[in-house]
């Protein structure tokens, strides 16, 4: 079960092993010390641990009541095939359970009754059993390779260990070798009927590997320690016994399939018993005289052994090291019988089989074993040739051969250059030099194997530099030589050149006199001239020659020649660059012999690559060069045309393939050998790493189109000769396929394409794609098949080390391919292969999520697992329907690998993050993954539990506070297990959130992170801390956001408290700042290494600063003094950040901290009020002048911020009053962006206007492009800017600043031009408004609205205007909007242009008129169809145009004689609508019912709606209904009192309006000559009361009923009670309640005026009938005496309590009337004048 899997009942060997290897998560060498002291005595026992079967076991397991019934009768079946003791059987059934089962644990109990499935499970347990037997001996292997090794990490802990082992170690193990190889075969007589023949053959194969170990740790332990002469002769016998692993007890079962474990056993003997003789110390007591010292000085017994060896091949050795003892130890006595031992080794080819045993133990990369054997064999040769004479030893080629094969362990070029030349080995190089340049290959095979590091490359450079002997053979005596009589000497008599060469070319030229000693030979005169030269110009020669010769007969002895050169060279410059220089006439050269070589009919293939392979090297130090040298020489791949797009790139049309792909079809593939495509391959790859970015890469097209096109795709299907090459040529073309990795390529230019985006489009929609695809579906088993068939140790090459290599970089190519592919609709081929469903669960999804299973290396299953999330995330299919009925057990597999904490660390991380992913993106499989079981399992119910295997308890496990700092879980995975609880957060699930929840502990937990101290942000080592901490807020914040207060969990409530009440809002606060302020320190230097941690954290931290300024409550935040040092805090964040301007980091993180600083100065503005602001203004005003030099398209987010910060800043300033130091700056800054804003606005207005006019284009695309385009916005740069302006402009009141600003910057001008543009194409709204806003604000000084008017605002707006309505033709009521008022639309522009002339007339008066009647003149028809719609629109929008129009006219109307004169038709209109808009309000405000039906019956938009009652169940409907009706009657109430204060506005101006149009009261009662024509009547004599009817002309009447209905209305007012025609209810403060009576006292005051005024014109009027005149005096006698007594007790209540007397100068902007002036002693004056008006009408 899951919960075992922390350590199982016995830990396995294959554990051990991985651990001892360092590949766990135990990497501390006392971790590793703690695992040997623990299994010293195991490792000790060797394979002696795993016991045979016996009666006392099986008692013990039969009493064992810990393992379950099934599991006990299974293991007695393993036990018996195995022929294993009961009890480790069982553990050996465990651990298999634990580590390789592939089903799950519910399955387990069937496959063990079951009899088929039974036994299949058996003989893969007794698999497992064979490979645990091995790694247990690779544990002891891997201790004596690494025990005296300083470099190793644990070499201290290995060594201890190897102490405790010693002596018995060997014992042991020889016993358990002999007993190995005397083994009879398992039968099913004894084992079983599963012991069939194959079982068999598996059984004798393991019982060889097991040999060849048991030796291999056998040599290892006797090259560190001696081994005794009785040990010596026992291990003699014992492998002469078993005929060096050739006589073998079941030898009958050997196949071919076995040879190579024969023959290690045989190398290992051999080499056992030459390392027991001790050479090495041989040699030292031969040198110093002290033979006797040597142990074995007298061994008779050997001697008549070894006089019987001779019969098999690895007798050589053994013999030779014989010889060498004897000869030294005894010379005299034995000579003829080591003649005769000596005479046999050489027979059996002693040189021969040592080169094939140290081939065949593999190279020495880091092969311990194969790098000893050298060591050992080096040692023997050294002496050997010391020792005798080298004619005596055989063929010299032989002697090298072995030579340099031994040449190639690592340090021991070294040593050879160390001896002395007399001796050893460097005799034998001292002879290859005789022959020197006759023979130039055994010469230069020895010095390429003396080349090892740099020191050697040097002195092997100065060697052959400084040649003093050149060796030639002549057939006949030549002319040019004099010689002695007996012909041992010559001498030149004339200078020879060595070459024949043409005139002034390289050569060599013997001079005269040179003498020459002569030795006669088989091949005639052996010449030896004393002639100095380098050898390195006769190498130059040779090339040269070969290049004359190329086309004849001798190319290829001469190819001989030159091959070994050209090896020579690749290694001196590979081992050491700074020679190159010195080799460049050989270099050079090579260019030239690649192109002639490759173009003649049978090319020398060994050669070519050659010559390649130097180029490889060249290439990665110059590829430039290279490549332009390469380009003319016709070898690579080229293109005949020049290649201009992708298609033509992919379709490959014009391209050869070069001499390349012409030697590779007509040599390579028939041969089935192919040096030259692994050098190609790797050429190009190199190439391609060189090139990065440079415009030789088109060049290479053509090369990756062939590896592509050509080979990728068959290169499975080719001929192959040796076993291993398909894997490398496999392992190359991913390389060079890897270029995803290597080429991050920028683009070059969009029109050629690239080789990234060639590689990746071929990989995604061509063949190669599916070869790559076939790579990655090799599959777990395979590679374990493979695995398994390596003869060699476990080391770190082999076939199944490349081939997971390659399935390696096929993941990563395709993870690449995915991840940089263009995004495209179409599904590619390649997402096609990897998601398509294939029956049998054969499909790829399947096999990826498989290499979970995978134990060798722990890079293959993380690759695959990451390549799995690459798709999850990408490709539109279920993983977890891909994974069919294996989806548990994988799912087993994985949490099992997630439990283990002896697991990678990086697995468990890549698997946490694949199950991240997957929460979002693959609903099933993370419901499989969270496994939660329904409680109780009742219907209906919601309550979950954890699932025995649910990957939330692993998790749960990893954020325990507790485990914190524990080596299985490092601060990385932690990391990744929060990241897994955010998604399950982030993506709502809530029924796992909800079992989360309420676990114990889960909150404490989880918030742990946020109570730690961390590291200072430079001192930050593992960055993912941060991320953890980010994860945690966000989850908090996510919780708190989702789920009401009052439900939160206890646990998180306190955890919050203690958050709070810990200071820890204070310190992560300056933890924060420090973060970016850190950026934007170290910005400038290197950048950051953790940005993108910084950014989550602050991203985080701001989520959590939001949320609390609405949920103060739950999240503790509740102090002034924390509230302000946190603003504080984010304000000096921001600008830090933003105080570095050109770095694109700091401005990401200045915008995301400008955003918290804009919510936070909003939601805060009581506390940043408090005593701060002075301090927000100014850090507030040098970021903006940081941000506005910054780059423009980063930047227009976070201006936007600023603005908006700076405008609320302003706002709360203007609440605390003080004066601004940084006005002037400010105003400055933002008058410089509004004009340039505005100019991009009128370029954007009129490229938009431009497309539009496009004719019949009705491609959508184009419309898409403009709306990019246009930068009008609400919350854009633009508007904001203005709406600063406004602010500012506000502030500075006397206007001195933006008077001087506005003389540098002509910003008015840039703001009227776009005005205009946008009123002219109806475009650009919000700028519109905020525009006209500013202008508002500057229009209210003199000095403002003269610069307004002077920069042609009535041009601007006056006929643009125009176009923003459109007049209806039929009706007025029609062009009136019932929109809300306060969204921004046209209708509110042209509202606030009214507002603008009126202001701006108010200001400036008669410098003004001109221009005001101008735009009365234009909009009179719109102006008159506002007066009339009042009737029949009462919407408020439509009101307040009505408001605002009649306010226009009323500064206009203080002009009459210029309005008679210049528009006198329209005065009289106006005069005549304003009477009828007096009659209609008159109306409206008396008949409230009426108002209320308009209301509702036409525009319900008037009414808000109010909240609708919420329904509580247990009251009964009736009670509902009625207590919804009263919400519903409130909101009524509010909507009717909106309109009658609008429509009493509207009077009041409307009167006042009048007033200026009627005669003034004291002149025409005071003055008889008065022009009477002037003034028209502008009332009828009629004294019915008002109608709402347009028929009906108002007259007095009208003014009478507009005075009672004022005064009820003031009657009310100062009563306060419950009004009939007013709500006065919802009148909330007693502000509005004065500014009500003001406006009525106002209205009164005017209409009593108005109604004076026209009755002493009618009265002196001569055109009216006398008895009209009776009549209207009486009439006014009468009406005209109650009201004025009215108002008097009413004015006398209403001055008790202290209120100001009319007009409400505060609300209307009009002049008081001459004759009232206020008095607050008697009565009102206006009273006094009615009164006075009444007596003089009665006399």
């Amino acid at each position: 079960s899951a919960q075992s899997a922390g350590v199982p009942h016995t830990q396995s060997s294959r554990e051990l092993w991985t651990i001892l290897l360092g590949r766990s998560a135990l990497r501390e060498p006392a971790q590793i010390e703690e695992e040997l002291d623990r299994n010293w005595e195991r490792l000790l026992q060797g394979l002696c641990y795993y016991k045979t079967p016996s009666s006392s076991a099986a008692e013990k397991l039969k009493a064992d009541k810990g393992v379950a019934q099934p599991l006990k009768d299974f293991g007695l079946r393993i036990s018996k095939l195995l022929g294993l003791d009961q009890q480790q059987s069982v553990q050996i059934l465990q651990c298999y359970l634990q580590e390789d089962y592939r089903g799950t644990r519910n399955t387990l109990k069937d496959v063990l009754q079951d009899e088929r499935p039974s036994q299949a499970l058996l003989l893969k347990i007794a698999d497992y059993y064979y490979e645990e037997r091995v790694c247990h001996l690779r544990c002891v292997l891997l201790l004596l390779t690494y025990f005296q090794d300083e470099r190793h990490p644990y070499r201290v802990e290995y060594s201890n260990c190897v102490n405790k082992l010693e002596k018995d170690l060997v014992n042991n193990y020889q016993k358990q070798f002999e007993t190995l190889f005397k083994a009879e075969s398992p039968t099913w007589e004894t084992h079983g009927n599963l012991m069939t023949e194959r079982q068999v053959s598996r059984w004798f194969l393991q019982c060889l590997r097991e040999q060849s170990l048991l030796l291999e740790i056998l040599f290892l332990y006797y090259a560190y320690f001696e081994m005794g002469p009785g040990d010596l002769l026992s291990f003699t016998k014992m492998f002469k016994e078993q005929g060096f692993g050739l006589r073998q007890t079941n030898r009958h079962l050997v196949d071919k399939s076995m040879d190579a474990l024969v023959d290690r056993i045989g190398y290992f003997s051999c080499l056992i018993l030459v390392e027991g003789m001790d050479i090495d110390f041989l040699h030292k007591c031969a040198l110093e005289d002290r033979t006797e010292q040597h142990q074995f000085s007298n061994t008779p017994e050997m001697d008549q052994m070894l006089l019987t060896f001779g019969d098999i091949p690895h007798h050589g050795p053994v013999l030779l090291a014989w010889v060498l003892l004897r000869h030294t130890l005894s010379p005299d006595e034995s000579s003829p019988v080591i003649r005769r031992i000596g005479n046999t080794s050489l027979q059996l080819g002693v040189f021969q089989y040592l080169t094939t045993m140290l081939q065949g133990l593999g190279g020495t990369g880091n092969n311990c074993t194969a790098s000893t054997a050298r060591m050992c064999i080096y040692g023997l040769l050294s002496f050997v040739i010391t020792s005798f004479e080298e004619e005596t030893l055989g063929s010299q080629q032989h002697l090298i051969n072995a030579a340099c094969e031994v040449l190639s362990a690592p340090s021991l070029a070294e040593l050879f250059w160390e001896t002395k030349p007399t001796m050893g080995l460097g005799m034998i190089l001292d002879s290859a030099m005789g022959m020197f340049p006759h023979k130039t290959g055994m010469l230069l095979q020895l010095l390429t194997a003396l080349l090892s590091d740099k020191s050697t490359a040097k002195k092997v450079y100065i060697f052959l530099d400084k040649m003093s002997f050149y060796t030639e053979v002549y057939k006949t005596k030549p002319n040019d030589v004099i010689s002695r009589d007996d012909e041992t000497l010559w001498r030149r008599q004339a200078p020879k050149l060595l070459y024949p060469l043409g005139l002034g070319q390289t050569n060599l030229r013997m001079p005269q006199g040179v003498l020459g000693q002569v030795a006669v030979g088989d091949q005639g005169y052996v010449v030896r001239w004393d002639y100095s030269y380098s050898a390195w110009i006769l190498f130059t020669c040779e090339i040269e020659m070969l290049l004359h010769v190329v086309s004849t007969a001798d190319v290829i002895l001469h190819c001989e020649r030159v091959k070994p050169i050209l090896d020579l060279v690749h290694k001196m410059i590979s081992t050491d660059w700074t020679v190159s220089d010195c080799l460049l006439p050989l270099t050079s050269r090579i260019y030239m012999l690649l192109q002639r070589l490759t173009s003649v009919i049978n090319p020398p293939v060994d050669v070519i690559a050659s010559c390649a392979n130097c180029l490889i090297v060249l290439a990665a130090r110059m590829p430039g060069k290279v490549w332009s040298s390469l380009h003319h020489t016709g070898f690579l791949p080229f293109a005949s045309s020049p290649l201009t797009n992708m298609a033509q790139s992919i379709s490959a049309e014009g391209m050869k393939a070069g001499n390349y792909g012409n030697l590779l079809v007509l040599i390579e593939q028939p041969r089935g050998e192919y040096a030259v495509t692994i050098a190609f391959l790797r050429l190009v790859t190199t190439l391609v790493k060189g090139q990065l970015g440079s415009t030789q890469d088109k060049g290479l097209i053509p090369c990756v189109l062939l590896v592509l096109k050509e080979m990728l795709p068959t290169y499975h299907k080719w001929r192959y000769n040796t076993h291993g090459v398909r894997e490398r040529i496999g392992e190359y073309l991913h390389k060079s396929m890897d270029w995803c990795h290597i080429l991050t390529f920028l683009y070059l230019s969009p029109s050629t394409p690239t080789l990234q985006s060639l590689c990746i489009y071929s990989l995604a929609n061509t063949e190669a794609g599916q070869a790559v695809v076939n790579i990655m579906g090799v599959g777990v088993d395979t590679i374990d098949v493979v695995l398994a068939a390596q003869p060699s140790s476990g080391g770190s090459e082999g076939p199944g080390q490349i081939l997971i290599q390659t399935v390696k970089l096929a993941f990563s190519v395709t993870n690449n391919v995915i991840r940089l592919k263009p995004p495209s609709s179409a599904v590619s081929p390649l997402e096609q292969a990897l998601t398509q469903h294939g029956g049998h669960g054969s499909n790829l999804i399947a096999v990826l999520a498989k290499y979970i299973y995978h134990k060798h290396d722990p890079a293959l299953p993380r690759l695959a697992i990451q390549l799995l999330k690459r798709l999850a995330t990408v490709a539109p299919m279920s993983v977890y329907a891909c994974l069919g009925g294996d989806a548990a057990a994988i799912r087993d597999a994985f949490l099992t690998r997630l439990q283990s904490r002896t697991e990678d660390m990086r697995i468990k991380v890549m698997i946490l993050e694949f199950l991240t992913v997957a929460v979002e993106t693959q609903p099933g499989l993370i419901e499989l993954f969270l496994n939660l079981e329904v409680k109780d399992g009742a219907e209906g119910s919601k309550e979950f539990l954890l699932g025995e295997w649910s990957c939330l308890q692993v998790v749960l496990d990893l954020i325990d506070s507790r485990q914190q700092g524990k080596y299985w879980c490092p601060p990385l995975l932690h990391r990744a297990a929060l990241a897994f609880l955010h998604a399950l957060w982030q993506d709502r699930r809530d029924s796992a959130i909800s079992v989360l929840r309420t676990k114990e502990r889960f909150w404490e937990n989880l918030t742990t992170p946020l109570f730690g101290t961390l590291p200072a942000p430079s001192d930050i080592t593992e960055p993912c801390v941060l991320e953890t901490c980010a994860f945690v807020m966000k989850i908090i914040g996510l919780e708190i956001y989702y789920v009401v207060s009052g439900s939160l969990e206890r646990s998180l409530k306190d955890a919050l408290q203690k958050f709070s009440s810990g200071r820890r809002y204070e310190y992560w606060s300056q933890y924060v700042k420090s973060l970016v302020v850190h950026v934007a320190e170290t910005e400038e230097e290197e950048g950051v290494h953790s940005f993108s941690e910084t950014q989550m954290v602050i991203s985080a931290w701001r989520m959590l600063l939001i949320l609390s300024t609405s949920h103060s409550d739950v999240m503790q935040l509740k102090e002034d003094s924390a509230r302000l040092k946190l603003f504080m805090d984010v304000l000096d964040g921001t600008k830090a950040a933003l105080l570095v301007p050109m770095s694109v980091p700091c401005l990401r993180l200045g915008s995301m901290m400008a955003t918290l600083l804009l919510i936070l100065l909003k939601q805060w503005r009581r506390f940043v009020v408090v005593a701060t602001a002075p301090d927000v203004l100014a850090p507030l005003s040098l970021i903006l002048e940081s941000v506005l030099q910054a780059d423009q398209q980063l930047m227009e987010s976070t201006k936007a911020k600023v603005f908006s910060a700076l405008i609320s800043a302003l706002q709360i300033q203007g609440l605390n009053g003080g004066e601004i130091s940084q006005l002037p700056q400010l105003l400055l800054c933002v008058c410089e962006t509004v004009q340039d804003e505005a100019l991009a606005l009128i370029d954007s207005t009129r490229h938009a206007a431009q497309v539009r006019d496009i004719p019949d284009d009705k491609d959508s695309m184009e419309t898409d492009a403009v709306r990019s385009f246009q930068k009008d916005q609400r919350d854009g740069v633009c508007v904001l800017a203005l709406h600063l302006a406004k602010e500012l402009c506000r502030a500075d009141e006397d206007g001195e600043h933006w008077v001087l600003v506005m003389r540098k910057i002509p910003a008015l001008h840039s703001i009227l031009s776009a005005l205009e543009l946008s009123l002219r194409s109806k475009q650009n709204l919000y700028f519109t408004e905020a525009a006209l806003h500013l202008l508002l604000t500057l229009a209210r000084t003199p000095q403002g609205a003269a610069a307004v008017a002077g920069a042609g605002v009535i041009q601007s707006i006056c006929l643009p205007l125009l176009s923003v309505y459109e007049v209806p033709s039929n009706g007025a009521s029609q062009g009136f909007s019932r929109k809300s008022q306060d969204a921004p639309c046209w209708p509110g522009v042209y509202r606030l242009s009214m507002s603008l002339m009126e202001i701006l007339l108010k200001t400036l008066r008669y410098n003004f008129i001109n221009e005001a009647l101008d735009f009365v003149g234009v909009h009179q028809e719109r102006i008159l169809q506002c007066l009339n719609a009042v009737r029949t629109v009462q919407s408020l929008v439509c009101l307040d145009e009505a408001d605002h129009t009649v306010g226009f006219l009323l500064q206009l109307s203080s002009f009459c004689k210029e309005w008679q004169f210049h528009l006198p038709h329209l005065l009289r209109d106006v005069q005549i609508n304003l009477c009828y808009l007096c009659q209609t309000c008159t109306y409206l405000l008396h008949s409230r019912n009426m108002l209320h039906h308009y209301l509702q019956a036409k525009n319900g938009e008037a009414l808000p709606s109010g909240p609708r009652a919420q329904r509580d169940p247990q009251t009964p409907s009736k009670a509902a209904a009625e207590g919804g009706g009263g919400e519903r009657e409130e909101a009524e109430q509010k909507a009717l009192l909106a309109v009658q204060c609008s429509l009493l506005k509207i009077l009041s101006k409307t009167l006042a309006t009048l007033q200026h149009f009627t005669p003034d009261c004291c002149q025409i009662i005071l003055d008889q000559c008065m022009d009477l024509a002037e003034y028209r009547t502008l009332f009828v004599l009629s004294f019915t009361t008002s109608a709402f009817d347009a028929d009906v002309a108002p007259s007095f009447g009208t003014l009478l009923a507009t005075i009672n209905v004022a005064l009820s209305m003031l009657g009310e007012v100062v009563e306060k009670k419950e009004p009939a025609s007013l709500s006065v209810a919802s009148l909330a403060s007693s502000e509005e309640t004065q500014a009500l009576k003001s406006l009525l006292m106002f209205t009164m005051e005017n209409c009593f005026y108005v109604l004076i005024s026209q009755a002493v014109r009618c009265l002196k009027d001569p055109s009216i009938a006398p008895r009209d005149k009776q009549r209207l005096k009486q009439e006014l006698g009468s009406e005209l005496v109650i009201p004025s007594v009215l108002i008097s007790s009413v004015l006398s209540r209403h001055f008790r309590r202290g209120a100001p007397s009319s007009p409400a100068s505060s609300l209307l902007p009009s002049p008081q009337p001459p004759g009232a002036k206020a008095s607050h002693e008697g009565q009102e004056p206006f009273i006094q004048l009615v009164q006075a008006f009444v007596r003089h009408i009665q006399r």
